[in-house]
């Protein structure tokens, strides 16, 4: 007789989110010069301090900066399954803050803090999560921080 079928993880809803929970998000992510490139092409940022190691050898930092909105979309995408896995729509970034800079080899882990759960006024069987995302590379030293609004659907009936 086969084994029963053990469901996967299939994200929290808004019946899972308690305030003062905090996420150590499970997976990492190395940026390479590579992610970093392709970025800068897709996002038309033209900024020589992304792609141009010449220039910026000449900076304060010595190398290319990832570019900061490749950090906060792979930092965002790290707490995918345990804030937004359910998500019906993201509702806004706030107060993001661009603590250290980001360089190629830097790998980007992250742990989010929920700050606010509540109903949805207009749609009922949904609710807001608000979180506080801290990104932190291979060092732990503070890269991004930011604050999300979610809208997540409660918990279906079975």
């Amino acid at each position: 007789m086969p084994e029963p079928l053990v469901p996967g993880w299939q994200g929290r809803f808004l019946d899972d989110f308690r305030v003062g929970d905090v996420y150590r998000h499970a997976n990492g992510r190395t940026i390479s010069d590579v992610d970093n490139t392709w970025f800068t092409l897709l996002t038309s940022n033209t900024h020589q301090l992304h792609v141009n190691a010449d220039y910026a050898s000449r900076t304060e930092f010595g190398r290319p900066l990832v570019v900061s909105s490749l950090t906060l979309a792979i930092v965002t995408g790290l707490s995918v399954a345990d804030i937004s896995q359910n998500a019906i729509a993201n509702l806004g970034w706030d107060k993001v803050r661009l603590v250290a800079p980001v360089f190629a080899g830097d790998t980007l882990y992250a742990e989010s803090e929920v700050l606010e759960v509540r109903p949805s006024k207009s749609r009922p069987g949904q609710g807001i999560v608000t979180v506080r995302t801290r990104g932190f590379n291979q060092r732990e030293e503070t890269v991004i921080e930011y604050e999300r609004a979610v809208l997540v659907p409660a918990r279906p009936s079975t």
